[in-house]
């Protein structure tokens, strides 16, 4: 038996309301695996600070931005 098969043969003996739940969680694993996307076009066309977006502000202890205040730079890349 295929695994098609025995998906349908369980959804068969399941209530409608149990059957629709089924339906969303297979319609959300094809959305899901639409956005996954390779890395390299994922990041393909993007800037560093695009890529860095979804991370930027995270830490709540640290400074705003590195960038701007030199003591935070002292010393980088020695």
């Amino acid at each position: 038996m295929s695994i098609e098969q025995a998906v349908v043969e369980k959804l068969r003996v399941l209530s409608p309301d149990k059957q629709q739940e089924v339906l969303d969680f297979i319609e959300f694993l094809e959305d899901k695996t639409k956005q996954q996307k390779p890395n390299s076009q994922r990041w393909a066309g993007m800037t560093a600070l695009e890529a860095a977006q979804s991370v930027m502000g995270i830490v709540g202890d640290g400074p705003p931005d590195l960038s701007t205040n030199p003591k935070y730079m002292d010393g980088f890349g020695q």
